[in-house]
């Protein structure tokens, strides 16, 4: 037997087990649970296949066969496949020596005092060659969902002085809608002419 036919036998008892803990783990205890089961690269996009409880936006450390580890998030999640996006790229990633670590949290940033006046890059990383940020607490990057039911609802009607809007399509302040322009109409000019309009319709007291 060849030894290119033995490591990828090593390598396949290893996932093997590696799949068996995953299977067995008590992840209230244990959140963190490692992959070897890579079935597809796709751009920066790596699919994962038999993945136990995969969280929807949660962090994923990507082990490559050189030691090295980038970092991806849960994209997608089809019954027990996931669609991880790696943040850094997937040359280099295969399906045999490539182990995939499923954090059990999402993307958080540290929030202090200190971040006043510093530059960070998307991930929450210093960019300005400063010292790290000694975090006060840790939040979600993806915020709150917006809940439309929470929201002021808007009363005040501002009247532009066009009778297609006004009395068809009438806009509240507050309100966001879009305003379209014919190619004649659709000049800088006649734009500021519209806007204000609407501000002189507001300041009449007119709505």
């Amino acid at each position: 037997m060849s030894h290119h036919h033995k490591a990828h036998d090593i390598a396949k008892v290893a996932a093997a087990r590696l799949n068996a803990a995953a299977a067995t783990r008590n992840y209230n205890v244990t959140p963190r649970v490692d992959y070897r089961t890579v079935v597809k690269v796709d751009g920066p996009l790596v699919i994962l296949d038999n993945v136990k409880f995969p969280r929807y936006a949660e962090i994923v450390n990507v082990c490559l066969g050189d030691g090295s580890v980038r970092k991806g998030q849960v994209l997608e999640i089809a019954g027990k496949k996931a669609v991880v996006q790696i943040f850094e790229g997937t040359s280099g990633i295969d399906n045999l020596y490539t182990h995939c670590e499923f954090t059990g949290s999402t993307l958080q940033m540290p929030i202090s005092e200190e971040m006043l006046g510093r530059a960070f890059n998307g991930s929450g990383v210093p960019i300005d060659k400063g010292p790290p940020v000694l975090a006060e607490e840790f939040l979600d990057i993806q915020g709150q969902p917006i809940n439309p039911f929470s929201r002021v609802y808007p009363q005040e009607m501002i009247q532009t002085g066009i009778s297609a809007i006004d009395c068809m399509n009438s806009i509240a302040r507050g309100q966001k809608i879009p305003l379209f322009f014919c190619q004649r109409f659709a000049t800088q000019r006649n734009r500021s002419l519209n806007c204000a309009l609407s501000f002189i319709g507001k300041r009449k007291g007119c709505s």
